[in-house]
């Protein structure tokens, strides 16, 4: 009869299947988002290629040839809807883009230029390589112009095709290949206006400027309300298309003149106060001030892309799809444009360009010490991304209509755009799963598992040591949404009573709150003393008040012997068990606070406590432990 296995085993399991449980929800969620946009995208262009091959095709034309005008006061602006779409909706999706390259200067990847060195440059080499090798290969001439088609990368549907042939989990090669699009976008756009835009206003000019200059204005002052925005944003579309310059400038610079930035901590607390009012009398006008308090904490820029991402992603490029991809390859026009060197120089740009591009710029960025990849990612996820980036699509086409106004060259440009997706998608495939067979590189992910196990003779543990659930979050004493995350644990301590042990563990974000390190040192010495809990309790309800004399202050109230204390918060052991701590947080995947952990497996989405209950409701059950009250 086989001995029972030991209990740390048996944990290590039942966390592992919680994890899978808990996560497999979100991961169908990013699957399903991104898969989903790319394959309204591919729907619509075998709709446009169908629909133009068919006996109807006359139709296709003359639907996208349909006039369409809006007239005020004698002023008029008149566009077939072939144009509507490709230099009004599109727009909206270069606005789209804008937002997310302005949020990422503020806030994301692009702020610390030491973790955006590689990706900036394996952009700019997936720019130039693929750029290179399209005039060597093309034939001289008007197909010259045609060299700004290879150098866009169409984000939805990279990160579709990522979704579908790339690891399964994938967040941090995602975020490289986003930065990455985010320079390649920028230059895109750039080409369009200096490469590819009409003769230029002088007046439109010069009320662009000012309309820029507006926006501007309103970040500045802080101009919490959308609307402004969007009705300036449509005055700067006008003004762009009066000027002769491709919409798609107006997009990108509007996007880029709205702030992003952290939901200010007064904001977010002044919104729970609103809310608690409502609460207690649910009345329409408090109602009200509740919902602008819940608005105005939340940045105009991440408000406007919640609110179009899905529009552009779900109505915008699926009906720019429909409207340019329809090429008639009847009559010898497929066969003339697979003959064409323009057509195999656009594919071979496209495909080994932006292979060799992006993967060879980032190994040699690397290497040369201008930065790291990001956790989890390797150079074999690099070379796969790299392959993906060459579906130019989007920008493509876009740029193929701009650029040839001989209906041949645009079709076999328009046909090597659609081959390059198709084989930069299959040959994506083939590096994710070479990666993956002979360099062991599968998830191209943070680490997701708890790496230092719950140890009750070193962790500080709230509730029952043998408690059949597990909560572990690892905080920073100066961090505001920890301390809201205090009030979190308490409920659920409340509500699953002895069913729960809660762990915290120290993460101190000292770039962004210097006392935090401090802070942790003094629950460390607390601890020594045998009150940490206490400390805890008392540094969150006093995050504004850290300095020296503060926690010299809170151990005299506390009881403590002040000496003792202060020459532990000073002692190098002291400063070890934090350091340990921050190591753990490293190797389990814990890059902000607060991160949970539910059992062995890191938390992923809000951190309320309707949804943190949930999650450990679900490790119940995946531990096949009986359902709690």
């Amino acid at each position: 009869m086989s001995a029972d296995p030991p209990p740390g085993r048996v944990q290590t399991r039942a966390g592992r299947r919680a994890l899978l449980a808990q996560l497999s929800a979100p991961a169908r969620r990013f699957l399903s988002t991104e898969a989903g946009s790319a394959g309204l995208l591919l729907a619509a262009t075998v709709v446009a290629l169908a629909w133009a091959n068919s006996p109807w095709s006359d139709a296709y034309l003359s639907f996208w040839a349909v006039e369409a005008g809006v007239s005020v006061a004698g002023w008029e602006l008149s566009m077939d809807l072939g144009h509507w779409v490709n230099d009004g909706l599109m727009a909206l999706f270069f606005f789209v883009i804008g937002l997310e390259v302005r949020r990422e200067l503020s806030v994301g990847e692009l702020t610390d230029l030491r973790r955006a060195a590689v990706p900036v440059a394996a952009a700019l080499g997936g720019l130039a390589v693929p750029a290179l090798l399209f005039l060597a290969l093309a034939p001289g001439g008007d197909a010259a112009r045609g060299w700004g088609v290879v150098i866009g990368t169409d984000t939805a549907f990279m990160l579709g095709a990522l979704a579908v042939v790339g690891p399964t989990f994938a967040t941090q090669l995602r975020v490289f290949l986003l930065t990455l699009t985010v320079i390649d976008d920028i230059v895109a756009v750039s080409v369009i206006g200096v490469f590819y835009s009409e003769s230029l206003d002088r007046a439109a000019l010069v009320a662009m400027a000012a309309l820029g200059a507006l926006l501007a204005v309103f970040s500045r002052i802080g101009v919490w309300r959308a609307a402004p925005y969007v009705a300036v944003g449509l005055a700067l579309w006008v003004a762009a298309v009066q000027a002769g310059l491709h919409a798609s400038i107006a997009g990108m610079l509007g996007g880029l003149l709205v702030a992003a930035h952290p939901p200010a901590r007064d904001l977010v607390e002044g919104a729970a106060v609103r809310f608690r009012a409502f609460r207690q009398s649910p009345d329409v006008v408090v109602g009200r001030s509740a919902r602008l308090g819940l608005v105005r904490a939340v940045s105009v820029n991440e408000r406007l892309q919640t609110t179009l991402h899905p529009w552009a992603g779900y109505v915008v490029v699926p009906l720019f799809a429909l409207a340019n991809a329809g090429v008639d390859l009847r009559d010898g026009v497929l066969v003339e444009a697979l003959s064409s060197r323009l057509t195999w120089a656009v594919v071979v740009a496209l495909v080994v360009g932006k292979l060799l591009g992006v993967g060879l710029t980032t190994r040699a960025a690397a290497r040369a010490g201008l930065g790291r990849l990001p956790a989890g990612v390797g150079f074999g996820h690099v070379l796969g991304g790299a392959a993906l980036s060459g579906i130019g699509f989007t920008v493509a086409l876009l740029i193929a209509g701009l650029a040839f106004d001989d209906p041949a060259l645009r079709d076999q440009a328009t046909v090597g755009v659609l081959i390059a997706a198709v084989v930069g998608t299959a040959l994506g495939w083939a590096v994710f799963r070479a990666a993956a067979v002979f360099r062991g590189q599968t998830d191209a992910d943070l680490p997701r598992f708890l790496d230092r196990p719950v140890d009750p003779a070193r962790d500080q543990i709230r509730g029952p040591v043998d408690a059949p659930l597990t909560l572990v979050e690892y905080g920073d004493f100066e961090c505001p949404f920890c301390a809201r995350a205090t009030g979190v644990t308490d409920e659920l301590r409340e509500r699953l009573g002895d069913d729960l042990r809660y762990v915290f563990r120290h993460l101190p974000l000292v770039d962004v709150h210097p006392r935090a390190e401090r802070a942790a040192r003094a629950a460390v010495a607390a601890q020594r003393q045998g009150r940490f809990w206490e400390m805890h309790d008392l540094l969150f309800s006093h995050q504004d008040q850290l300095d020296v004399a503060d926690l010299a202050g809170y151990a005299r109230d506390l009881g403590l012997d002040v000496e003792a204390f202060l020459r532990d918060l000073d002692d190098e052991d002291t400063a070890a068990l934090v350091r340990a701590d921050v190591a753990s947080a490293e190797a389990s995947g814990a890059r902000g606070t607060p991160t949970f952990f539910v059992g062995e497996a890191r938390h992923t989405g809000p951190h309320d406590t309707e949804s943190l209950a949930r999650a450990l409701e679900a490790s119940r059950r995946a531990a096949g432990g009986p359902r709690g009250r």
